[in-house]
């Protein structure tokens, strides 16, 4: 009895496809965090660059 158990739970296969997508979306959101993260500073100092050129335009006028 015990040994037809642990045949069942070990060959039983219905929630390995649940698993994959997981760890599929997983690695997506560690890849896009990372990316995010590295190019955090250039959408920074391109941000504050464009605030001071709009900044300084309005002063002129």
């Amino acid at each position: 009895m015990k040994n037809n158990f642990f045949n069942k739970l070990f060959f039983n296969e219905s929630g390995a496809t649940a698993i994959e997508y997981g760890m599929i979306v997983a690695l997506i959101v560690v890849a896009s965090v990372g990316a995010l993260t590295s190019m955090s500073d250039t959408v920074v100092l391109s941000l504050q660059d464009t605030s001071s050129k709009v900044s300084n335009a309005m002063e002129e006028n």
